[in-house]
């Protein structure tokens, strides 16, 4: 329950408090005063979007505040906590909502800056908001459907959810399906491509690093002249024919040391030096001689080799990328290939898949069926005798489940009809109901969903439930929100004199202007004063001693027993 709720700077409001008790509040006041400000001001408190436009002129930001109860131990106290809001010892949380005019709004529950969207999920379950687009709404089928679905009840919900899983788990099945039907022609000359590739690939066999040693080999076997030319110098040098030769004038210098070292120790490490560096030069010379012989050995090594690379270099052309590049296009290939020796494997599990989708969605839609089958009876009961009491006792309003193509909703075609007073054809709500008919219809539904789905002690918002109302319907409507309000609280935006006039707190939104600035007043009346309100909205004079005869009639006649 919304204990109060304070409103500064928003629109014409410059601050104001509501007093909102148990039972039934009803707003009212003349066109333009203000109301919309005060239920634009709720509406913050329920988590709806931030308008900066809406912050009066002339102030930075405009604030909402309310007293809420939260239930101790229920899920939205364990939410709340788990957000760091803290609840006070009375079992209550003040909700506040702040909306800048050029800065970014901020949302606070029990001291704690939440997000929006957890105060908004918070909300629907606080409060129901029925406002004036909803009569229009009644006229859409899926409305209908909904409200019938609401109706049907916790369990219901639960197979609808089912439902939802089972319907997007046969659209995923289905598409996939088709993915790769539709595509099948081009993916599998994709494939066959890929063969034709891997084929000639795996007949070459590239291998990691092959590119690189043949183009060094190359290199080598192109300008073979003169490698020979410099290895055949090195060897010679080193350990060649001439008499002169690095081993040999390194060992003569060896043995010339070797033969002083006899006469003085300190020259035997020269001595030793000298032969590591005689057998360096004979193994260094031994390497130039086996290199000489190799090239000696394979002249046609050169062809190979150019041979080779050219086969490579085909390759790469052939798949458009570089020596790496063809590695990894080898993978690839090889991977599409087995998957295509898969495809019709695969294609006929994709097909069973879809297939089992589809009898599992078919299955639980019969069930979503049955449920709104005998919800729809239960609904239309409740519905008739609520019209009864809404001055509609002759009215005939029957639900209607027929058959349907499946889709995301199930498979049904839910229609809400009303026969208005004997003798009239059922015809659907959207074609036979007036404006006055289709709100007490609303009201009526909206009563029967209370009493089946919600505790008592819930919150109930009605902006202008009776356009279209007047004369005894309008009676009979405040009579029924007032009946509500006896286990709910209820929240009423009126214009209606014979609504009002029930109210247990009756709050007044007036407008006055200085005629440089236009403030908005929001006040509870009693007495003298509410006398005067519900002659205003009976004649528009509230001095008139005929209207206040008439209002203080209409106050004496709107009792409600407890």
């Amino acid at each position: 329950m919304l204990h109060e709720l304070s409103i500064e700077n928003l629109g014409v409001i410059e601050a104001a408090r509501l007093e909102l008790g148990p039972g039934l509040t009803v707003v009212s006041g003349e066109t333009g005063a203000g109301k919309t400000m005060v239920l634009t001001g709720l509406g913050l408190i329920l988590g709806s979007k931030a308008v900066p436009a809406t912050v009066r002129v002339g102030a930075d930001s405009a604030l909402a505040e309310a007293v809420v109860d939260v239930e101790p131990g229920s899920s939205q106290a364990d939410r709340l906590e788990d957000a760091g809001a803290v609840l006070d010892d009375d079992g209550t949380v003040v909700v506040s909502r702040s909306v800048g005019a050029t800065s970014r709004s901020r949302t606070v529950i029990g001291g704690r800056t939440v997000p929006q969207v957890l105060l908004a999920e918070l909300a629907s379950e606080w409060v129901t908001v029925h406002g004036q687009s909803d009569q229009q709404r009644l006229r859409s089928t899926a409305r209908q459907r909904a409200l019938l679905d609401e109706y049907a009840g916790d369990s219901h919900a639960t197979v609808i959810a089912e439902f939802s899983r089972a319907w997007n788990a046969w659209r995923e099945a289905r598409e996939e399906l088709e993915r790769m039907e539709s595509g099948a022609d081009r993916a599998r000359m994709e494939a066959a491509r890929m063969r034709d590739d891997l084929a000639a690939i795996d007949e070459i066999d590239p291998q990691p690093g092959e590119d690189e040693a043949l183009a060094a080999e190359a290199a080598v076997l192109q300008n073979s002249e003169a490698v020979r030319a410099g290895v055949l110098g090195a060897h010679e040098a080193i350990d060649g024919e001439s008499d002169l030769t690095l081993v040999i004038a390194v060992d003569g210098a060896r043995r010339a040391l070797a033969e002083a070292a006899r006469h003085d120790p300190a020259l035997v490490e020269l001595e030793q030096r000298l032969s590591e560096i005689s057998y360096t030069a004979s193994d260094v010379a031994s390497e130039l001689a086996s290199y000489l012989d190799r090239m000696d050995s394979d002249p046609a090594r050169l062809d190979l080799v150019l041979t080779r690379r050219s086969a490579l270099a085909g390759l790469m052309r052939r798949v458009g990328a570089d020596y790496d590049g063809l590695l990894d296009y080898r993978i690839r290939a090889a991977e599409s290939v087995a998957q295509d020796d898969e495809w019709d494997e695969r294609l006929e599990l994709r097909r069973e898949t879809a297939a089992r989708a589809e009898t599992l969605v078919r299955d639980v839609a019969a069930r979503v069926t049955a449920g709104r089958i005998a919800a729809a009876t239960r609904l239309a009961t409740a519905v008739r005798a609520e019209l009864a009491s809404l001055a509609m006792p002759d009215a005939q309003f029957a639900v209607s489940v027929e058959p349907d193509e499946l889709r995301h909703s199930g498979a049904d075609a839910v229609m809400m009809t009303l026969a208005a007073h004997p003798g009239a054809p059922a015809r659907p709500v959207a074609e036979s109901a007036s404006g006055g008919e289709l709100s007490r219809v609303m009201l009526a539904i909206e009563v029967a969903l209370a009493r089946g789905a919600l505790r008592p002690g819930h919150t109930f918002v009605f902006d202008e439930v009776d356009a279209g109302v007047g004369g005894k319907a309008a009676q009979a409507v405040g009579r029924r929100l007032a009946e509500l309000a006896r286990t709910h609280q209820v929240l009423v935006v009126t214009h209606l004199a014979q609504v009002a006039a029930f109210a247990d707190t009756h709050i007044v939104v007036a407008k006055s202007t200085d005629g440089s600035i236009t403030r908005s007043q929001v006040v509870s009346v009693e007495g003298e004063q509410r006398v005067q309100e519900i002659a205003r909205l009976l004649s528009g004079r509230e001095e008139s001693e005929t209207a206040r005869a008439h209002a203080l009639e209409l106050l004496e006649a709107s009792i409600v027993a407890p």
